[in-house]
């Protein structure tokens, strides 16, 4: 056998080897664009070492996942050590993707959806977050690597996270004159936001309208093995449909995270949500103290589910 026909039938390594981790082949989770063997799977291939969990131990890390990965328009208020006094708000986006901005008013905002790719995004926030404390009214931005230095679980003290999801972006206004300039902008990004609900009966569940379909989008802080095998016993059971016609489509995953995704009946809403919700935490919450083997259908179903990967958007 020739050397061609050996590389065409060699087994391609393009999964991953266990759960959690990245294939050589895949995307690099840092966001660089590059593979994960040309990056941080490579011996010095990129400067800071990535984290596959950069969120664990920070209160309402699902939450935190969500508004950084899902939601188009929410904020929360951080307690910051050493600035108690100070008004710190997370945003999920700031005008013009801005990392970070010092207001006029005093306060601080921390935008997360911003892809700094030095490997952890916790310490990359930390960095910013500093910055702004530390600056005049401004735009903060990060271009270097941080390098060592506290990680969001070292600088903010919240034991819970309070989400404020938004229709839009009108908070970007709130202490603000608004120009001709900052209402275009304003307008453009409200009109990229999908209408989304976040569940209030169970944590980091938020329903959203992406026009033709609607979902539920659900990050689980369970270990990602036993989280399937949950899955797999109540998907076999037909207890994972949520609402009558809705369909659990796959999943993905998100800093360190699973996110099961269930289409929806258009015209569901978030409200209805609420009951099945909470009934199917507490069906998953049974599955997972649930020590058996699977069985051969189960099996095969955990299979199936692990395999059907989803887009985030």
């Amino acid at each position: 056998m020739g050397k061609s026909s050996r590389a065409k039938n060699r087994p391609q390594h393009t999964g991953t080897d266990e759960a959690g981790a990245v294939g050589p082949r895949q995307p690099c989770p840092c966001g660089s664009g590059k593979r994960y063997k040309a990056c941080h799977g490579s011996a010095g291939g990129a400067a800071d070492v990535y984290v596959a969990r950069p969120f664990e131990g920070l209160a309402g890390e699902c939450d935190l996942i969500a508004l950084r990965e899902l939601v188009p328009a929410a904020t929360a208020s951080l307690t910051v050590t050493g600035a108690e006094d100070r008004v710190v708000k997370l945003c999920t986006l700031l005008p013009m993707a801005a990392p970070a901005m010092s207001r006029e008013s005093g306060e601080v905002w921390l935008g997360l959806q911003v892809q700094h790719a030095f490997g952890d995004p916790s310490r990359d926030l930390a960095a910013v977050l500093e910055l702004a404390l530390a600056s005049e009214p401004d735009i903060i931005g990060l271009t270097d690597a941080p390098g060592p230095g506290p990680r969001l679980q070292d600088l903010v003290t919240n034991t819970s996270l309070d989400v404020t999801v938004h229709e839009g972006f009108e908070f970007w206004t709130s202490d603000l004159l608004v120009t001709d300039g900052l209402e275009d902008a304003l307008a453009q990004a409200n009109e990229a936001a999908s209408p989304t609900a976040r569940l209030t009966s169970v944590e980091a569940a938020y329903w959203t309208n992406v026009g033709p379909k609607e979902h539920l989008r659900w990050v689980m802080p369970e270990p990602e093995g036993e989280l399937l095998d949950a899955l797999a016993r109540l998907h076999v059971d037909g207890s994972d449909v949520i609402v009558p016609d809705a369909r659990l489509v796959g999943m993905f995953r998100a800093h360190g995270l699973l996110v099961p995704v269930w289409d929806l009946p258009v015209g569901t809403g978030a409200e209805v949500l609420e009951e099945p919700a909470a009934a199917f935490k507490t069906a998953l919450d049974q599955a997972l103290a649930d020590s058996s083997d699977l069985t051969t259908e189960q099996r095969s179903a955990r299979s199936g589910l692990a395999n059907r990967q989803v887009t985030i958007r």
